[in-house]
């Protein structure tokens, strides 16, 4: 059987690996890529992975991600790898972790807590409770939620 490359290589920039299949549209408005944008970038959905059965990978040239960026994949893609490439190289390579606090990304699902409440500005805070599977829970009301989406448990 003959091997293709479906993904053009990079020189400099950033490779996020291991996104579940379907999620890559949801990690380029994480960092802000819409149709306008001048970044060159690579996406390929829904790639066979012995793994995970299919996955996504978004390739961004010239770019690095910041924290607050990585936190954000890390809750639609908790086992994602970041690749930074330097000269067509991997340079380092690292694992997504879901941060122990996550504030104003959750909305809570519970109609009657603080943080829904229109009168007040109170932003929304959560406390990881699991990493696997990724479980939340509201700082204030305490109600669990099992992904970033806001499914109660």
């Amino acid at each position: 059987m003959k091997k293709e490359l479906k993904v053009v290589p990079i020189k400099n920039g950033t490779v996020i690996d291991h996104i579940p299949g379907g999620q890559a549209l949801n990690v380029l408005k994480i960092l802000g890529i819409n149709a306008r944008t001048n970044a060159v970038l690579s996406v390929a959905m829904n790639v066979r992975s012995k793994k995970m059965g299919r996955k996504d990978i978004v390739k961004v040239e010239d770019r690095e991600l910041k924290p607050e960026e990585v936190d954000k994949i890390a809750l639609i893609a908790p086992n994602a790898k970041i690749n930074i490439i330097g000269d067509s190289e991997v340079v380092a390579k690292h694992k997504v972790y879901l941060p122990k606090s996550i504030e104003g990304i959750i909305r809570c699902a519970n109609p009657n807590c603080i943080s829904n409440a229109e009168k007040e500005s109170v932003i929304s805070k959560f406390i990881t409770v699991s990493e696997n599977p990724p479980l939340f829970r509201c700082f204030y009301c305490e109600r669990i939620i099992e992904d970033a989406s806001g499914n109660i448990i």
